[in-house]
């Protein structure tokens, strides 16, 4: 079987790291655009980078003149798990952005900016290096590599369903984000936004990305969801947004029942609090994740050895 090549529309691609901090980023006009807000931060360190884009825009007239061109709205996936558009810019945008703020990390900021371009370039030439560099980075982040292979398995999966969705005439965005919900309620019991609270992922600003911090078993679900959504998708050739919805529904209702029949052999829930919030070779458990009741995140305890929950 031929290997599918990860696409920049993918999961994979919806962050860049630099000196260990994420950014988002969107595929957009045949170019990587940039989350401002998320570069603000790597920059300068501020809490709030509405503030910080709000001063430096009135400290610089002609960038601020010149606002509607430097950046554009361009929907992402928010610190809350749903989508929504933020500002972002392109490696020209962010090059002229750049000259607004005094920060010592912005020479090798933009080097950086260039290499991410490079790399892309490289990727077209050769698809296979994007599957290298997703994996490289997940093992950087210190991932057991068992669930590296599920996570880019699950890559695939995803890029199959997303590529029927957009050959049966489902919208890019929202309503990609509704058919992924279906499938995850039936599938888990629970939308993408409550099992991100679950692993209190909605505490963190960054590193947040659901299936980044999914169990084997969580992994495997959602496989299984969303290949027997695009099965039954291709075999009643569903077409739009409602005929594919019930295939979603279906093809969640498959992996759920699965899952009910494996927790009530084990006695054990599939759905997990377990998350990956630490740093990179040292993967933690969040203990007592559940959803926040305030802004501060619980303690992190180590995983027992051998711990799967």
């Amino acid at each position: 079987m031929v290997k599918r090549a990860i696409e920049p529309t993918e999961p994979a691609n919806h962050i860049a790291v630099f000196q260990e901090t994420s950014i988002r980023r969107v595929w957009h006009n045949e170019e990587w655009w940039f989350a401002l807000a998320d570069v603000i931060v790597v920059l300068t360190d501020s809490t709030d980078p509405r503030q910080y884009i709000k001063k430096m825009r009135s400290r610089d007239p002609a960038l601020d003149a010149n606002w509607g061109t430097t950046c554009t709205p361009l929907v992402l996936l928010a610190p809350d798990g749903k989508l929504r558009e933020t500002n972002c810019a392109n490696t020209e945008g962010l090059f002229r952005i750049i000259q607004s703020i005094p920060s010592p990390k912005a020479e090798p900021f933009k080097r950086w900016l260039a290499q991410v371009g490079y790399e892309r370039v490289q990727e077209i030439e050769n698809p296979e290096l994007a599957s290298a560099r997703a994996r490289e980075l997940y093992q950087a982040k210190g991932y057991p590599q068992a669930w590296i292979e599920k996570r880019l398995r699950s890559i695939s999966v995803r890029g199959e369903l997303t590529d029927e969705w957009k050959a049966r005439g489902v919208a890019q965005g929202k309503e990609y984000s509704i058919l992924t919900a279906e499938i995850a309620r039936a599938t888990f019991g629970v939308t993408p936004g409550e099992h991100s609270q679950i692993k209190g992922l909605d505490v963190v600003k960054t590193g947040n990305a659901l299936r980044d911090h999914m169990t084997d078993l969580e992994l495997i679900f959602t496989m299984l969801g969303e290949a027997s959504t695009t099965e039954i998708a291709r075999r009643s050739d569903a077409l739009g947004f409602d005929e594919n919805r019930t295939s979603a529904k279906q093809g969640g209702t498959i992996a759920g029942n699965a899952r009910k029949a494996l927790e009530a052999k084990t006695g054990k829930k599939v759905v997990s609090k377990t998350n990956y919030l630490a740093g990179p070779g040292t993967p933690e458990l969040l203990a007592d994740a559940t959803p926040a009741q305030s802004g501060k995140p619980k303690a992190r305890v180590k995983a027992p050895k051998g711990s799967k929950e």
